[in-house]
């Protein structure tokens, strides 16, 4: 069955509220949409929005690489061979992730449909649901509880706090929500890269008698190795985020002794299912946990990323809240969300309808 035309196009699309984090505040996002259609009709969507501070593409240049000759040449390809065309694509597009990942999405949820199968079925899932964390900006006390307590009653029992820019401010922040959630809700932070190596021992010291599930990327990326300083158990609850872009990052990062216990994989850094699927497979070998997290992204690439975490044994952590934060999207379906747990919608492909 082959492909007979490809589309593009670049959508500016607000947040419901602003949110900051260590490095700056966020009140909207550039989501590229790219859409395959077969000749017998069935279309694939995909979808990205690379954030040019992690891995140095911007949605400017994701759009043109999809309106690329490269890809235009995707006319006459037989999606049967969709993986070897993702291939194809990571090489054209080595340092290029996001239009990566908007390619691998779109040929993942075609050769779903096309085969009539959902995306996960096609890799096989190996764990039940799981719950997502909801995510809170950097903000006042009482705002970042009032929050929190809207969360609570809205279903979501794991909470995932910014931090990173006034280390004691955090762990007041933490002790504060622990306080009134305690038991009630599990707690992460992740800072952003927003704490050198003595604010984060710092932190991990003045929080030791709080329940904090993990703490994602609290050093910048290339200070790997400044957290051998800490003790084993404290590095089991590290999380890697802009330190892990891709599966040679992984194989850096899986090296004994690990700086890090557990792995942070979004589409939007490594380019899509079938690159985030080669970082699983490694992690799994060096005995690392998956944390799956995102950007502010559209349904499409929120639910591609659900199907390959549940297709996943070592994933244990879910962090894909990033279209609930979306004004509007430009499809429906994709999951299900109830009482905090994500659930994959019924259909072929990654089950998606056009809004």
């Amino acid at each position: 069955m082959k492909i007979i035309s490809t589309h593009t196009w670049l959508q500016s699309l607000p947040l419901k509220k602003s949110y900051t984090i260590a490095y700056k505040t966020i009140s909207s996002t550039e989501i590229l949409f790219f859409e395959i259609t077969l000749e017998n009709g069935i279309k694939g969507v995909g979808a990205a929005n690379p954030f040019p501070e992690v891995v140095g593409e911007t949605p400017a240049q994701t759009h043109r690489h999809l309106q690329s000759d490269v890809v235009q040449r995707l006319k006459g390809r037989d999606i049967r061979h969709f993986l070897a065309i993702i291939d194809e694509m990571t090489q054209h597009f080595p340092d290029a992730p996001g239009t990566v990942a908007a390619i691998d999405i779109a040929l993942h949820d075609a050769f779903g449909k096309y085969m009539q199968i959902p995306v996960l079925e096609f890799y096989g899932q190996k764990i039940s649901p799981l719950p997502t964390s909801i995510t809170i900006g950097i903000k006042e006390i009482a705002d970042m509880i009032e929050e929190a307590r809207a969360h609570y009653h809205a279903g979501f029992r794991v909470l995932k706090i910014k931090t990173g820019l006034n280390v004691e401010e955090d762990v007041e922040r933490v002790k504060k929500l622990s306080e009134i959630f305690g038991g009630k809700m599990i707690l992460r932070v992740d800072a952003n890269q927003g704490y050198t190596l003595e604010q984060l021992q710092k932190f991990i010291k003045e929080t030791a008698n709080v329940p904090i599930e993990l703490i994602e990327q609290p050093l910048p990326a290339k200070k790997e190795q400044d957290l051998l300083q800490l003790t084993e158990a404290d590095r089991k609850k590290i999380c890697a985020d802009e330190s892990l872009l891709n599966a040679n990052s992984a194989v850096h990062l899986a090296q004994t002794p690990q700086p890090f216990g557990i792995f942070n994989i979004k589409l939007m850094k490594c380019g899509g299912i079938r690159a985030a699927s080669e970082i699983a497979l490694i992690a799994r070998y060096a005995g690392i946990q998956l944390f799956w997290g995102c950007n502010d992204e559209s349904i499409i690439s929120i639910t591609a990323a659900l199907h390959i975490a549940y297709a996943c044994s070592n994933t244990k952590y879910l962090d894909l809240d990033g279209s609930f934060d979306l004004s509007r999207d430009l499809v429906t379906g994709g999951f299900i969300l109830k009482d905090g747990y994500l659930y994959c919608a019924p259909g072929a492909g990654l089950g998606l309808q056009y809004a």
